[in-house]
């Protein structure tokens, strides 16, 4: 266990780093829970996580401006996606850039969408900046609520290992004992004995 929040302590913010880049909110949340429990700080962590993700969205919105639909055509699985978003920015227009990071599936490329539909930056920028803070605030502070529940997890670790041990083991014994229920059932039935 301590070699664990060593490794938290040492490389948790690299991971918070990464995982803002992506649709990585279980690491926001993740680190700023065990932030709830001091091994980590909770204004590191949404610096860190607001400023990566204003700046890759702002990176990915310029190269949708810069390369366009001839993006999409290029990445032909991404269409899909590309396509949902671009209706739901026609639709919604501000509304959708203000919360695309909550659209699961679609966050990662919606930047590239909105500067792939022209959108002017001077519109994007404060609108994806307004939305980095929702978005930081609302993920850190809910991992942070969380800290009280993983640290009752981390402190039942190994009872939890104990019975996670039994639970397999028993479902084991029973999956053995359905196939061989199983298979006397089908030679039964193949024979023309009675059930």
């Amino acid at each position: 266990m301590e070699s664990f929040l060593a490794l938290v302590q040492e490389w948790g913010y690299v991971a918070v780093f990464l995982g803002a880049i992506v649709e990585g909110e279980t690491v926001i949340l993740t680190s700023s829970a065990l932030a709830a429990l001091g091994y980590m700080n909770i204004y590191k962590i949404m610096l860190i996580t607001f400023c990566t993700t204003v700046v890759v969205d702002q990176i990915l919105f310029q190269v949708g401006r810069r390369y366009g639909p001839a993006f999409f055509e290029r990445y032909p699985k991404l269409k899909p996606r590309a396509n949902k978003a671009f209706h739901l920015l026609h639709r919604f227009d501000r509304w959708f850039i203000l919360s695309f990071r909550f659209i699961y599936g679609i966050r990662v490329i919606s930047p590239i969408v909105i500067g792939a539909a022209q959108v002017e930056p001077k519109r994007f920028a404060p609108l994806n900046i307004l939305s980095a803070i929702i978005w930081t605030l609302v993920s850190c502070y809910s991992g942070y609520m969380m800290g009280d529940v993983l640290e009752k997890v981390l402190k039942n670790i190994e009872t939890a290992k104990y019975y996670l041990t039994l639970g397999v083991c028993a479902a084991a014994i029973l999956a053995i004992a359905y196939f061989i229920w199983k298979k006397r059932k089908k030679a039964k039935a193949k024979s023309g004995l009675p059930n």
